[in-house]
């Protein structure tokens, strides 16, 4: 039996910052916004840190999945803003989901780690090590954004998404996935002397557009699938142009595209998540459909999965 996605669920903070607001303490305006990344707001913690914002997805994804804490047998964390650098987030959740028989760790592959995660429970679930792994991605953003600065202040986001991984049917489920990197590229995305993110804009645009194509008709391949067999598409939430360059990589029509950005920003390790939460509860993915996630990330790393979905 594969593995396959039990239950998912997302928490964003309450408060949501609009680019009006941005246009009031940073050279820009909502056309220049909107019209080069698809971003009209975006949520940010305040009183909360990545682990309050993870434990409140955790638990969703729990009582969706109808199993209890202590039914986890381990707990992955995909998030590079950790309240501190140890305890890990999956420890820190670990101890207030009460989930006492789970092992517990971080994952750190930026954007990717959703899906770093997703292709690691699919290994420990299919092997029977455990019935159930409980996959989180993560972020505050916030708190590695420099405001002052109009090419990433612009971009980022806080969320969480978490996503129950267990056994399902046959024929359902992870039926293929693919993780990489380029350490060479990682001058262009990382967290800088100052522990503000920074961003070569151009050349990470450049990557992602060639890379996510190139995943997302990789793993379909893998999957012994065509992409006229796709029904949807749930790109890591960066830049609506990437996402759209994925989708005609795909030849898909523009409604089998998932599009949360404009809601939440980049929210790095939860954007996937979140927006394929998004995409279920609002009956855009139905039992059987097969889905394609598709991610890139500071590293440079990128991962792709192919699901079919249903339990």
């Amino acid at each position: 039996m594969n593995a396959g996605i039990i239950s998912i669920s997302k928490y964003v903070p309450d408060k949501v910052i609009t680019n009006f607001d941005l246009e009031k303490t940073i050279d820009t305006n909502d056309e220049w916004i909107r019209t080069r990344t698809g971003i009209e707001e975006r949520r940010i913690a305040e009183g909360e840190e990545t682990s309050d914002l993870a434990y409140k997805a955790a638990q969703k994804a729990l009582k969706s999945a109808e199993i209890t804490a202590d039914q986890v047998g381990l707990i992955l964390v995909a998030t590079v803003t950790p309240d501190r650098a140890f305890p890990s987030v999956a420890c820190q959740i670990q101890e207030k989901l009460e989930a006492k028989n789970a092992a517990a760790m971080d994952v750190s592959a930026a954007c990717s780690g959703f899906i770093y995660a997703l292709a690691t429970a699919k290994q420990f679930v299919e092997s029977n090590a455990y019935d159930y792994v409980l996959i989180v991605g993560v972020e505050k953003l916030s708190k590695v954004t420099d405001w002052n600065d109009r090419n990433t202040a612009v971009l980022f986001g806080d969320g969480a998404t978490a996503a129950v991984i267990g056994k399902v049917s046959e024929g359902r489920g992870i039926l293929s996935f693919e993780l990489g990197a380029d350490g060479t590229g990682g001058k262009h995305l990382f967290l800088n002397d100052d522990r503000y993110i920074s961003m070569n804009g151009r050349e990470v645009f450049k990557f992602a557009v060639r890379q996510m194509g190139e995943s997302a008709v990789s793993v379909i391949e893998k999957a012994g699938l065509t992409k006229e067999d796709v029904d949807f598409l749930v790109p890591h939430q960066a830049n609506i142009r990437i996402m759209e360059a994925s989708r005609e990589r795909l030849e898909l029509p523009e409604e089998k595209l998932s599009k949360r950005i404009h809601k939440y920003g980049n929210t790095s390790s939860a954007s996937i998540g979140i927006a394929l939460s998004d995409e279920l509860e609002a009956g855009k993915i139905k039992e059987d459909d097969i889905v394609v996630l598709v991610g890139f990330g500071g590293g440079l790393t990128w991962g792709a999965a192919v699901i079919k979905w249903g339990k």
